[in-house]
Order: structure tokens, then C-alpha cells, then sequence
């Protein structure tokens, strides 16, 4: 093989690491903690019968 078949892989970022401040990587962390949270209040909004601010009492 010669140098001029080799193929340069170019550097693909990770993007599942975890990095502070306002980078892709921290938007879609972001994302995904609200999506657990949201799946999180329905859950309990449909096991126990009551709005989520009435269940921890708040209302």
C-alpha cells in the first residue's frame, strides 16, 4: 500500500463526554436529564392519581 491510498480519518469530537459550559456536548446532556424528568412526572401523575405539584404536596 502506498501513501497515497491511505485514508486520514479526520478527529470526530465525542459526543457523550461530559464538558461544563456552553458546548453541544453539555446541550444534549441537558436534553436528556429534562427528557428523564419529564418522563419522570408522568410517571407519577399516572400512578398515583394526582397532579405532580399535588403529590409532593405543594398544592
Amino acid at each position: 500500500m502506498t501513501d497515497t491510498t491511505k485514508i486520514s480519518a479526520s478527529v470526530v469530537e465525542d459526543r457523550n463526554s461530559w464538558r461544563w459550559g456552553f458546548t453541544p456536548q453539555a446541550e444534549i446532556w441537558n436534553g436528556r436529564l429534562a427528557m428523564i424528568g419529564f418522563l419522570a412526572a408522568i410517571l407519577i401523575e399516572l400512578f398515583s392519581g394526582q397532579g405532580f405539584l399535588h403529590f409532593w404536596g405543594i398544592l
